[in-house]
């Protein structure tokens, strides 16, 4: 992207007021009935799905907007929860492959019960080191954007488990493992390459658009991190990403 692209004003300006006000409507009419008037139970699953798709738009738009912002070296530096981060990144990713899923996490009225859904979808997390307790400084809406797209990248994969482990005590640490295909060795370049989606997503039954591992190596080129990827066929993959704080670069 550049800043001379005319698409990212169409973006900015044309799309994400429209793209709030769809929202914004859909939402009141599911629950507000009472100014609304009352609605069948096909028409609420039929405005259910039309919010979710929306909420997919309004993700995907913010993610080519924090893409360009990082690319122009603006960043939003702040102290964060760590634990918070992944806490709303899984959220984030349950609402676009299992929203049911998704409404538990988000009425969860404790960590421990948060954890038990967790567990419940057979999906571990581990928190480590330096971050366990302390802040970690940087863009907290491009780290939740990086864990969010690797997350739902894992569910989308896995075939019953998925691991997230953050550790560090300089660098942040993120791992994010599944047990899904693996990669073939000649499909690993492509992974990070924008808009080219990797075959093994058809057997997932979520379609994606070749842009959240794209979207994770770009968004960490800006913020000088790295990521790797350990992967093998039939077994699983596992992408490991590192993050200095930003002030450290």
């Amino acid at each position: 992207m550049s800043k001379k692209d005319p698409l990212i004003d169409l973006l900015i300006h044309d799309l994400t007021g429209p793209l709030s006000v769809v929202l914004t409507c859909v939402t009141n009419l599911l629950n507000k009935e009472s100014i609304y008037g009352p609605i069948t139970e096909r028409q609420r699953e039929t405005l259910q799905r039309i919010l979710r798709n929306s909420q997919k738009a309004q993700t995907f738009l913010h993610d080519m907007i924090e893409i360009y912002r990082s690319e122009e070296g603006l960043f939003r530096k702040g102290s964060f929860s760590v634990a918070h981060v992944l806490r709303e990144s899984l959220c984030d990713a349950f609402e676009i492959i299992d929203t049911a899923v998704a409404e538990k996490l988000s009425q969860s009225q404790s960590p421990q019960e948060f954890e038990k859904i967790l567990k419940d979808n057979r999906i571990n997390i581990e928190i480590t080191g330096k971050y366990q307790t302390f802040p970690f400084t940087h863009d907290e809406k491009k780290i939740q954007q990086i864990m969010r797209n690797l997350i739902t990248n894992a569910l989308k994969y896995r075939r019953s488990h998925m691991k997230v482990t953050i550790s560090g005590d300089r660098e942040l640490i993120l791992n994010v493992e599944d047990d899904g295909p693996g990669i073939p060795k000649d499909k690993h370049d492509a992974i990070f390459q924008r808009f080219v989606c990797s075959e093994t997503n058809d057997s997932a039954g979520v379609p994606g658009f070749g842009f959240g591992l794209s979207c994770v190596k770009d968004l960490l080129g800006s913020m000088g991190g790295e990521i790797s990827v350990h992967t093998q066929e039939g077994v699983g993959t596992r992408f490991t990403v590192r993050i200095p704080p930003v002030h450290e670069y």
